[in-house]
């Protein structure tokens, strides 16, 4: 491998590592506790959305929620009931909810 390969594989493992960390650094008791508070209503505890045209939140990626609530509170991404409820968000809770909502598994059956 050249130089500029191993340098690229590092820097990929070091993200990946730093990712996963991040990851489990998150409480999921917390982030249930978020959800119950500020998320269930629209999006429910389980993450199957109960009010039509909420996103079902249930097994999404944790790092791309967390990048939504992130550009919901910053107003880089708009919505006027998420935008509201990202400003009370932290940056810990964001992470909590987060790994919360990635922590439940859902199954998928293609239409036949």
């Amino acid at each position: 491998m050249k130089r500029s390969s191993h340098i690229k594989f590092w820097l990929f493992a070091t993200a990946l590592g730093a990712l996963s960390l991040t990851a489990q650094a998150a409480d999921l008791q917390a982030g249930k506790n978020v959800v119950e508070m500020r998320c269930q209503n629209c999006h429910a505890l389980n993450g199957i959305a109960t009010l039509p045209g909420a996103a079902n939140l249930a097994g999404q990626q944790d790092e791309y929620l967390r990048r939504q609530l992130k550009a919901y509170r910053s107003g880089e991404r708009q919505d006027p009931v998420m935008g509201v409820v990202a400003k009370m968000l932290t940056d810990e809770d964001i992470a909590n909810v987060s790994a919360w909502y990635a922590s439940i598994k859902i199954t998928v059956t293609d239409p036949e």
